[in-house]
């Protein structure tokens, strides 16, 4: 069974960075989509960005040229580092894994705020 154990939210300065981690485990990583999504409260949750198997990488208009999305298969990892970060994109910061119509796997949240 696929799990998913999400670091590194904490309360940052507008303008400041932050780097989050997703640890995956009991599964094929490599093989897997990942991706990156928040929830703002009062808010639905979003797509904040996305990499495939093969690395091709999306992201949320907001968060273009702001927010850079990696992985690491050798430690079943996927990284999100922001950077210039703002007010807005306070939230609760959630990992997805998918393959196919086979896996669709979330893991805990972490709370990033970003206040002055």
């Amino acid at each position: 069974q696929v799990q998913l154990v999400e670091s590194g939210g904490a309360l940052v300065h507008p303008g400041g960075s932050l780097r989050l981690s997703c640890a995956a485990s009991g599964g094929i990583f490599s093989i897997y989509t990942m991706a990156w999504y928040r929830q703002a409260p009062g808010k639905q949750r979003e797509l904040v960005a996305g990499i495939t198997s093969g690395f091709t990488t999306n992201y949320a208009d907001s968060v273009k040229g702001r927010f850079t999305i990696s992985r690491d298969n050798a430690k079943n990892t996927v990284y999100l580092q922001m950077d210039s970060l703002k007010p807005e994109d306070t939230a609760v910061y959630f990992c997805n894994a998918r393959y196919s119509t086979n896996l669709d796997v979330w893991g805990q949240g972490t709370q990033a705020t970003v206040s002055s």
